[in-house]
């Protein structure tokens, strides 16, 4: 009789056991016992390194950190639809770039014109709409998009590891803010239920906005000119106009976040500087230096003499994405 009752309690706690393991999809080594000791360090009340509870901020960029970038990052994939949607209504795009490249489905021809190109791409899908039609469109597109190599939505192409160090700083007092370069209104159709991250705190680039009255009812209006590029030297820019707090630990992918990794890390007290690097061309894709999107050259550099810690994504990543089978 004992003996049943002990494998009644012991069947009943044993998934309560298991949930109480925090990060199951990273393996055993350096990047998980790093994250782990540093959050058991600034949340021991009677230690050294006690950090209180207001003042644990962690930063994630999106792009690469959070979930996939690539063939292309997800707002110009989103763009990219838009202008093959809106082209009927525009004829003349036909014969001009970087338009004609996307209706020729040669995006290598339609970004050859760099940064200006793609401006010139998110002015003409986002510019004249308000906000509420752009959430509505981008929602509608989320639905039903899918990525062009995986054939997943989009979001679903999260990596549960990094949904996994989300909840278990959260759940150790942190606040969790996006900080990425893709648009912040983008963002926000999505943060929430994706990533546990409410609209306010997520930081990322924009264009202008003003506000009307259409129809008896007030709106707020995308302009086509440029408000922000959260970006490289932006990012702590941003982050201290939005935040108002230095983050004690960023992650990032990218040498788009080296500046948001030196300024995280350079303050007073604990910190933890974390770099996911892309390594596994078998379940994702493997790049770094040269890459196109998401290069990582000089932040990996810094990373042994700042002490940030680099994850090895084939080595150190269990599973990626959050679905069964891998």
């Amino acid at each position: 009789m004992f003996a049943r009752y002990a494998l009644i309690v012991l069947f009943l706690t044993l998934p309560i056991t298991l949930a109480a393991q925090p990060l199951p999809s990273w393996n055993e080594g350096k990047s998980r016992t790093a994250i782990m000791d540093f959050v058991e360090l600034v949340t021991d009340e009677g230690g050294p390194g006690f950090v209180p509870t207001a003042e644990r901020i962690a930063v994630f960029d999106n792009d690469g950190t959070l979930w996939a970038e690539k063939p292309a990052y997800t707002q110009l994939l989103f763009a990219v639809d838009r202008v093959k949607a809106m082209a009927p209504s525009h004829p003349e795009w036909k014969g001009e770039q970087p338009f004609k490249g996307i209706l020729e489905n040669d995006l290598e021809a339609a970004l050859a014109g760099g940064e200006e190109a793609l401006m010139k791409i998110i002015m003409a899908t986002h510019a004249g709409m308000t906000t509420g039609e752009f959430e509505a469109e981008a929602a509608d597109w989320f639905e039903t998009a899918r990525h062009p190599e995986t054939g997943k939505a989009y979001t679903e192409m999260v990596y549960q590891p990094m949904l996994e160090v989300m909840e278990y700083l959260r759940a150790n007092g942190f606040k969790t803010f996006i900080v990425s370069g893709g648009g912040v209104e983008l963002m926000r159709v999505f943060a929430e239920e994706v990533y546990g991250v409410p609209p306010e705190q997520v930081v990322g680039s924009s264009i202008k906005a003003e506000f009307e009255m259409r129809n008896n009812e007030p709106v707020i209006v995308k302009q086509p000119e440029l408000n922000f590029i959260n970006d490289k030297a932006g990012k702590p820019v941003a982050i201290n106009h939005h935040i108002g707090r230095r983050p004690i630990a960023a992650f990032g992918n990218s040498d788009g976040d080296l500046q948001m990794l030196q300024w995280t890390t350079a303050g007073d007290g604990p910190r933890l500087g974390v770099i996911v690097h892309h390594t596994d061309a078998e379940r994702e894709w493997a790049y770094d230096r040269k890459s196109h999107v998401g290069k990582l050259d000089q932040a990996l550099n810094e990373a042994p003499d700042r002490e940030w810690v680099v994850v090895d994504m084939k080595a150190e990543w269990n599973v990626i994405y959050p679905d069964k089978g891998q």
